[in-house]
Formats: C-alpha cells, structure tokens, sequence
C-alpha cells in the first residue's frame, strides 16, 4: 500500500484492505469540525463496496454523509468546500484492480500533517450517529459561466476511458456549445488503460475530426488530441494556462518539471511564475503561500484554477481548451509549446538509498552546471534545456525529466545523465 498526501492506494483485497479502509476514515473524522463530509467514487469494480464502509465508519462517528456517489474527483473536490470535507473513493490513473482514499479538507487536499493524524489511531467519541443524504452537484453548470459559449459548435471526441468523466465532461461541453462524440463509455469495453498520458490512444486519434479529450479513472488528468496526434501532458497544462491568461489571470505556479515553454509564455505575455515541488499538494501549497492565480503540472496534463477547483481538474481544462478551437491563439501556442520536448524516464534505485545517490550526483555536478535543490536536483543545461532527478515516493526508482528544443542534445544528455546516477548508486552501495 502506498500512502503519501496524494492519497491512499494498493491493490484492493491484498495489500488494502476493509480495515484500510475503516482505520483511515475513523481517523480523519476527527478533522472534520463541520460535522459534515462529500463521498465520492470513480468506476472502479471495488469502489462501490468501499464507498459503503467509508459512509458507514464516518456516520458511526458522528458524521453526516453527502453522497454524490460516481463522479469526477473535481466535482468531489468543488462539493467538499461546501461541506469542508470529502473522502474519493478512487486509485486516479493507477490500474483497475487497484483503488484507494483521497481525504480534502477545505476544498483542498491535506497536508503532511493532517495525513500523519489520519495514519494514527485516534479516539473518536461520538453521541450521535450521522446520517447520509445522496446529493447532486452544480459543477457543469458553475464551470459553463467561467467557461463562456464556444462558438461554430465545434465537434469534439471524448474519450472516457471508463472512467467518471462519462456524464460529467459530455455534459459540460454540450452545454457550451460542442457537439460532443463518446468513446470507450464502459469500464468493461475500453480499449485503452486508465492512464492517458501512457497510452497511445489510437482510437481517439482515430475518431477525431477537430479535438480530442483523454481522461484517467477519475477525470483529474486530461491529454489532448489534435491534428492526427497525440499531444504531451504539458501541451495541456499550458492550453489551460493560456485561457487563463485570457481571462485576466497573471500569476501562477508550475511545478519544478513542467515545460519551460509555458513559463516561456507567461513571462512574455506579462505574467508571473514560481515554481514548486512536484505534485498537486505542492502545486496547490505554492499557489496560496504566494497568492497565484493558477498553476498545475505538466506530467499529468493537470492544470489548477484555485478559484473553481482546489485540484488537478481535467473536465473544467478541457472546457476552457475547447472555448479556443477559433481562435489563432490556439495554435499559435500548440506550436510554441512543441518546440520543446521531454522526456521521462525511471532509473531502478532501492528506496533505501534514494537519498545517498542523489547526494553523491549533487557532488559530481556542483561547479559544471547551476544546479536548482528545490525537489532533488534540476540541472540548466542552457536557456532551452534543463533535466531533473529526484526520487519517487512510491517506487524503487529515481525519475529523471528532461527538456530540450534540440533533439540531439536531449538524448545526449539522457544516455550521459543516465549513466551518471548508476555510476553514483554503484559508488554509496
């Protein structure tokens, strides 16, 4: 099982289990002051007899329970900041036989030390058993008034994936004025993976005539489809950050390994940038300890609208990206964005020695390049290029990102920084 602030995950039956499950929600319900918690769930086979004990532990503890049953973790996430709590039954982009928990507190994700209170045993005395009430969300038509009308009634694919963004993201873009086709509607029949940025997406790239939209399980990720192709996670990001732009907003986040080609942008269309560790959480902590507008990260095609949702929100992105089809914009920025390319990749490195290797890379690269500590160590390379390396919190693997408009110096610099970590775990063993 996999527990960090991004959630709760593990392969169902096995490694998570009912009393997983149990333990975790009676321990968050002693962060819940309101008295009041949104449930949610994607369309995982585990997922409804989950939802059941995550309703039942918190009533027993007291809470009352508002049942939005499946839907998109956005749609969770815009709900709980009425109620100031929710839990999502739902494992986002990982395979189907696994599922897990996402805790919000105040429309946002928890922090490090809320998820130290939840993986502890607390004691919860309640007087009262909490009651549910299954309830229904204003998200399609809250995101519509941001969004605005599309014009020309663009056609645009839809690629559920299975997933909850099967009413939901159909809904949304009908309603703005797209004429909207479904693919892979059924969990059963899907011809493709939960995760879209590791798909190949044949068949939305088959079936789309003007734009295509990839969602994972539970509709926080989106990748795009244009033009015949598949485009990177970051092309997304910096879509949602260009129609952002648009409406006004100049401030905004990015993740340490998100394209420079969108900072790029921002900066030369007046903006501001800071950049974060990678992840939502961190995404989100550095966007209200600075104020921003907006942000997200480029790996997972996850762009943020603080204003609207607390998280990575694929279904409100893709609306915004359709609300600019007519426009040159458009492709102006497609263009501007795919001048640059990336790359990850995963290096296999015991967990154990996470720490010892990037220590000893850090010493072979100080005085050769500028060197950037904030999560691991980013490497800048030149003006165009940059690569980064740091650890996973969920596998025995160090990630290397990199960048680059060069092709030649981007797989030049993969194979040497490649070999570098290698020879860096070979010399701490």
């Amino acid at each position: 099982m996999k527990i960090s602030i991004s959630g709760i995950r593990g392969t169902y039956g096995k490694d998570l289990t009912a009393k997983h499950v149990l333990d975790f929600c009676s321990n968050f319900s002693v962060l819940i002051k309101s008295g009041k918690c949104v449930i949610a769930k994607d369309t995982r086979p585990t997922g409804d007899m989950i939802l059941n004990n995550v309703s039942a532990v918190l009533m027993q503890n007291g809470i009352d329970v508002y049942n939005l049953g499946m839907v998109p973790t956005p749609v969770a996430f815009r709900e709980a900041r009425k109620y100031r709590a929710g839990v999502i039954v739902t494992s986002s982009h990982n395979p189907i036989e696994w599922n897990g928990l996402k805790f919000i507190l105040e429309g946002k994700g928890i922090n490090e030390d809320e998820l130290g209170i939840i993986q502890t045993k607390q004691n919860v005395n309640s007087k009262k058993i909490g009651k549910e009430v299954f309830i229904e969300s204003d998200y399609v038509s809250d995101a519509a008034k941001i969004i605005g009308t599309v014009k020309n009634n663009p056609e645009v694919t839809v690629d559920v994936g299975g997933g909850a963004a099967k009413n939901t993201a159909p809904a949304l873009l009908n309603k703005i004025g797209c004429t909207v086709k479904t693919i892979n509607d059924s969990l059963k029949n899907s011809t493709r993976g939960p995760d879209p940025t590791s798909e190949t997406l044949t068949e939305l790239i088959k079936k789309t005539k003007k734009i295509g939209f990839a969602f994972d399980l539970d509709s926080d990720r989106l990748v795009i489809v244009s033009n015949g192709k598949k485009k990177s996670p970051d092309i997304t990001l910096g879509l949602g950050i260009v129609k952002s732009m648009q409406l006004g907003y100049k401030k905004f986040v990015l993740s340490v390994d998100s394209s420079i080609g969108i900072e790029k942008y921002i900066i030369g269309h007046g903006g501001q940038v800071w950049r974060s560790k990678v992840g939502e959480a961190n995404v989100m902590e550095q966007i209200l300890a600075n104020n921003a507008d907006a942000g997200g990260e480029g790996s997972s095609g996850g762009f943020i609208l603080p204003k609207f949702t607390m998280c990575r929100d694929g279904i409100l992105t893709s609306g915004l990206i359709a609300s600019m089809l007519d426009q040159k914009e458009f492709q102006y920025a497609v263009d501007a964005f795919e001048k640059y390319f990336q790359v990850r990749t995963k290096i296999s490195i015991p967990s154990i020695s996470h720490e010892k290797t990037i220590i000893k890379i850090k010493e072979k690269l100080e005085g050769k390049y500028k060197l950037d500590l904030l999560d691991g160590v980013k490497i800048d390379i030149n003006d165009n290029s940059w690569a980064l390396i740091r650890k996973s919190n969920t596998e025995d693997v160090l990630r290397l990102s990199l960048e680059s408009d060069d092709t030649d110096l981007l797989k030049d610099k993969q194979s040497e920084i490649t070999n570098l970590i290698n020879e860096s775990y070979e010399e701490i063993k």
